[in-house]
């Protein structure tokens, strides 16, 4: 399933401010990078992000998240958004803030 363009471009106007930020197609959608690390991706018309194992219950707890399931088994650390919970760019940098939070407090990769 090809992923939201639209999706796309809004998650990248969020992270338009950061250095570091790039871009990989992976899972089948498009996965964005923070200094080598994935802050998040857009899968179809949802968004994928890595919010570490330590804040997966609290993401999880928020309205409109759904477990990381690619794999057929929920993935720790990874949660959905389904896109009922960005209807506004308020509520998707909000999201993204989260995943930025967790790249952040990893080591930098590919420098």
């Amino acid at each position: 399933m090809p992923y939201d363009q639209t999706l796309a471009d809004r998650v990248r106007g969020a992270l338009s401010e950061k250095a570091g930020i790039t871009e990989r197609k992976m899972f089948g959608g498009l996965c964005l990078m923070h200094w080598g690390n994935m802050v998040c991706g857009i899968v179809g018309n949802k968004l994928m992000l890595r919010v570490g194992p330590d804040r997966y219950d609290d993401a999880m707890a928020q309205p409109h998240a759904a477990p990381m399931d690619f794999t057929g088994r929920p993935l720790k650390g990874m949660v959905y958004v389904l896109p009922e919970g960005m209807r506004t760019d308020e509520a998707l940098g909000r999201w993204v803030d989260r995943a930025l939070r967790f790249s952040g407090s990893l080591p930098r990769k590919g420098l």
